[in-house]
């Protein structure tokens, strides 16, 4: 597997936040269930997109907040490659390309219809916090937040 940074208007990006778009319109039942700016070229700091053997199977991106703080944005892994380390190892290098930015926090929101991902970012550090920014009073959002430098 390789992970690397990719411009976020890139075709296999693209389709991978277009997959994960039809499967968060499926758990939801609705095509508006993102509160605040959607991200863009313009406001990603950092898109990666892992590849098994030359195959785009996963993405994630970073958005600069203040304070020293950095949102995850648009994490996702295709059905079928999850459960291989795919997540772990992009969310690795998230940490990675966040702490060699200055960042200090990370967090992230995710959705009450996603246990799977609440399970994920718990197993991996993350600890719940008061819902922030665009997020806050959303009752279908559940936000995280990691400090970088500290064991998980």
């Amino acid at each position: 597997m390789t992970i690397a940074q990719e411009d976020w208007d890139a075709p296999d990006g693209a389709a991978l936040r277009a997959a994960q778009r039809v499967e968060l319109d499926a758990r939801y039942g609705r095509d508006d269930h993102e509160p605040g700016r959607k991200p863009s070229a313009e406001d990603i700091a950092v898109f990666v997109v892992a590849r098994e053997d030359g195959r785009a199977v996963g993405c994630g991106a970073l958005r600069l907040l203040q304070d020293g703080a950095a949102e995850i944005k648009r994490m996702y892994v295709l059905p079928e490659a999850r459960g291989s380390g795919v997540a772990v190892a992009i969310l690795r290098e998230l940490e990675a390309r966040a702490d060699r930015l200055g960042v200090a926090t990370l967090k992230l929101e995710t959705g009450t219809a996603q246990p799977d991902a609440i399970r994920f970012y718990e197993r991996e550090g993350y600890r719940q916090i008061e819902n922030f920014g665009p997020y806050q009073g959303e009752p279908l959002s559940r936000c995280y937040a990691r400090q970088l430098g500290v064991s998980r």
